[in-house]
């Protein structure tokens, strides 16, 4: 059995949603939607393999309508032609921040130039924190529900 550390350290847990409620309301702010955060969310959780963090963000996106097709081909995001260029953005992003890369020069200014810097700047913050929730939720062993033991 692991250590489920946001259950060792509830307040640290705590912090860590009251920073996606901080997301959540600057998302609203800047015209963010819920679809566009949800698929952040699962293209990040995928890279980083949570499986809990699918399970989760995969039925969110479906109810802010997300369409199955676009999630199934979520990974291949690129040659699928079903994502528009603010979405195609976001996602260069989302899997810059959480495969530790980085965006050269002229990609960051061209997805800065798509989404504006208020809305690169909280796509970064949506990014940060699901790869945080991963990192949490890989480290302490969480599954999906209806996992079996």
């Amino acid at each position: 059995m692991r250590v489920q550390v946001d259950k060792e350290h509830p307040n640290i847990a705590k912090a860590l949603a009251g920073t996606v409620v901080q997301v959540r309301m600057a998302a609203e702010r800047q015209g963010v939607g819920r679809r566009l955060m949800e698929l952040v969310n699962v293209r990040s959780s995928q890279i980083n393999g949570c499986a809990q963090c699918l399970d989760l963000h995969v039925r969110q996106a479906l109810e802010a309508g997300e369409d199955v097709q676009r999630l199934g081909v979520l990974p291949a995001w690129r040659e699928s032609g079903l994502f528009d260029d603010v979405e195609q953005a976001a996602l260069e992003v989302a899997e810059a921040v959480t495969a530790g890369g980085h965006l050269d020069d002229e990609t960051y200014d061209r997805v800065r130039t798509v989404l504006g810097e208020q809305r690169l700047s909280l796509v970064v913050w949506i990014a940060i924190t699901i790869n945080a929730y991963n990192r949490v939720s890989i480290v302490s062993g969480h599954r999906p529900r209806g996992a079996r033991e």
